[in-house]
């Protein structure tokens, strides 16, 4: 379903869906709705229900085209008060199930329909090409990758669902002449709670930063995460993390973490976090420095971070984040991380056409990150990097991005050519 439709013409789906009142006669809360406008009264009763809310500045931007999450949150509130057209209710419901789940809605009723389990894939080819200004060759690397991925959900009750992943990948390198990690395994087994605002995830699951948008960290952990809050979130998460297939490579380590945010819906978004990280293989890792002798110094990280975004509009966004490594023995720019990040739409994988690009720069202090999110740039690297992304068919993704900088320990320049494309299925 296209979501290029305006808040105003949406209205009449808010209509048919939620608007349980047929006398309007509420005090409208927007001040860009003239009193004159057509649909006055529908949308100043349909906001005294609570069926929609406009925006922050007082503002209900009824020329603007709606989002996706914008109308899932229309239809939350509508299948919250009950009435309307229960048939709409349930194809709108199915249409938008993804964007609902993720704002915590059951959609109870339409699963009781639908088989228990659900199955979803993604293939997906990368090329990357590594450079690093010296005279060793070894430091001009190109990799080819090949991943397949394949999802399940089932529902186990009204609040509880279970989920896995299963991956295989595989490797070519100009380094080898044989295919490397040609594996197969399930990398991901966790079951979810949604009990109102709050979220439960118990298991193996996918670990993001949200704070910092993954500057801190983003990959698969085994533990517990609990989310609480509507609006403004925090999220408590104690978990074991296997580092030895990351740039750490610094064995299991035990961690823990708390982040709290500011609603993600505003134009401006502001949170901060605290990451302890902690295991004894860390005093085996060299000082950065290069300094003979000496070892990183401590068994843990204790990671401070913050981070913030403006949107300007719709399609434009300013975000950033710090990070800062109070443990172990080493300099500034090594215990330190941050990100500047100008973003420019953004490509929907439901929608051929869409695009999206990015410019940013980043420093990625070998001890003030853990694995990042970036896919051109790794820890000990600081420089610009820029992407774009194109969604050439539906559920086909495909991305360009390039790094320029520098490594942070020998100051060697560095850059990166990173190509993508995604089947999602």
């Amino acid at each position: 379903m296209s979501m290029k439709k305006t808040l105003v013409s949406a209205l009449t789906t808010a209509l048919v869906v939620g608007a349980a009142s047929t006398t309007f006669a509420a005090a409208n809360p927007f001040e860009d709705v003239p009193a004159d406008h057509w649909a006055y009264d529908a949308i100043a009763q349909l906001a005294a229900d609570g069926v929609i809310e406009g925006y922050g500045d007082g503002t209900y931007r009824g020329d603007q085209e709606i989002t996706r999450y914008e109308m899932a949150q229309m239809i939350a509130r509508a299948m919250a008060k009950g009435g309307g057209d229960k048939a709409l209710i349930d194809k709108l419901a199915a249409e938008f199930a993804d964007e609902l789940n993720n704002l915590g809605v059951r959609v109870s009723a339409l699963e009781k329909k639908v088989d228990n389990v659900k199955w979803h894939g993604l293939f997906r080819y990368t090329y990357r090409h590594d450079n690093e200004d010296n005279t060793n060759d070894n430091d001009n690397f190109r990799t080819n990758n090949f991943r397949l991925r394949l999802s399940m959900t089932a529902q186990i009750n009204e609040h509880w669902t279970g989920n896995a992943r299963m991956e295989y990948f595989s490797e070519n390198d100009n380094m080898s002449t044989a295919a490397n990690d040609n594996t197969v395994l399930v990398n991901r087994a966790w079951v979810q709670g949604q009990y109102g605002a709050t979220m439960i995830q118990l298991g193996k699951f996918p670990g993001f930063s949200t704070v910092d948008n993954g500057l801190i960290y983003d990959d698969d952990l085994a533990g517990g995460l609990v989310q609480f809050g509507n609006k403004a979130n925090v999220r408590l998460m104690v978990a074991r993390y296997d580092t030895n297939n990351t740039e750490l490579n610094a064995g299991t380590a035990s961690y823990q973490s708390i982040e709290v945010n500011s609603d993600p819906n505003q134009k401006f978004t502001i949170g901060a976090a605290y990451h302890h990280f902690a295991t004894r293989d860390l005093n085996a890792i060299a000082d950065p420095n290069g300094v003979a002798g000496r070892t990183y110094g401590a068994d843990q990280y204790n990671i401070w971070a913050v981070g913030m975004g403006y949107r300007f509009d719709k399609n434009t966004k300013l975000s950033g984040a710090f990070a800062r490594n109070c443990s172990g023995d080493f300099g500034t720019e090594h215990r330190q991380a941050w990100n500047v990040q100008f973003d420019y739409k953004g490509a929907d994988k439901s929608d051929p056409g869409s695009w999206g690009a990015f410019v940013a720069y980043r420093h990625i202090g070998k001890y003030g990150a853990i694995c990042p999110t970036y896919n051109s740039m790794f820890l000990n690297q600081k420089g610009f990097n820029v992407g774009v992304q194109y969604t050439l068919l539906k559920n086909v993704l495909t991305m360009v991005e390039y790094y320029n900088g520098k490594n942070i320990i020998t100051d060697n320049k560095q850059n990166t050519i990173f190509a993508r494309a995604e089947i999602y299925f």
